[in-house]
């Protein structure tokens, strides 16, 4: 009864990180307005389809609910089990990044919940299984996907950074407080909306990368 119940977590963890994924790919076809390229995936709730990004956070927390039930069920000394509830509290972030939008008050808030966890979190768990009987002969796989969620953190806070500084030096205010510029200046290196989706694809991979592991140990 308990391998059906992991089971179904597993494959609960799975389907809602592809719920998530299929959610955010219809957006980029029924919201072109916003550019993929500068645009950031929470500022699809300004748009006609808010319950499309609403279901993309829904999903990506349910995914990752359900791989902190799982991995608990596996835990076995006190780091574990401290980054499976950090786990927990990444999905927390990521379902109030659904119910708070970008214009929100609480969606700063569900950014730090959400984002800045996971790489820790993934590392731990994944250098943690990786010795452990059976989960051995997939380390690598999840030490790389582990890394990738850290990798893709950096990256795009260092494309944020890039970007708004050639916004403001070409005179255009940014912040949460200013209306979205509505084209990209020339000479101005705009990349953090790829960045932010590329994050978004590590976090969710990583997701995956547990739950399908776990079912081939």
């Amino acid at each position: 009864m308990e391998n059906l119940s992991s089971d179904l977590l597993a494959k609960l963890t799975i389907i809602c990180a592809i719920l998530s994924v299929l959610s955010l790919l219809i957006l980029h076809f029924v919201s072109k307005e916003f550019k993929p390229s500068w645009r950031m995936v929470s500022e699809y709730a300004l748009g006609k389809h808010k319950w499309l990004i609403t279901s993309f956070f829904i999903f990506w927390g349910l995914s990752t609910f359900s791989l902190s039930f799982l991995l608990w069920g596996i835990v076995d000394n006190t780091w574990f089990k401290i980054s499976v509830v950090l786990l927990f509290i990444s999905g927390v972030g990521e379902i109030m990044g659904g119910i708070f939008d970008v214009k929100h008050k609480h969606h700063g808030l569900a950014f730090i919940f959400g984002v800045p966890t996971l790489p820790a979190v993934a590392l731990i768990i994944s250098y943690q299984l990786g010795h452990a009987d059976g989960w051995i002969l997939y380390q690598m796989p999840m030490i790389y996907s582990a890394h990738a969620t850290w990798i893709s953190l950096i990256s795009m806070a260092a494309a944020m950074m890039i970007m708004f500084a050639g916004f403001k030096k070409a005179g255009i205010a940014v912040g949460p407080d200013e209306p979205a510029p509505v084209s990209v200046p020339k000479g101005v290196i705009a990349l953090g909306g790829y960045a932010n989706r590329l994050l978004v694809l590590c976090y969710l991979h990583w997701l995956v990368m547990m739950a399908t592991t776990y079912m081939q140990v």
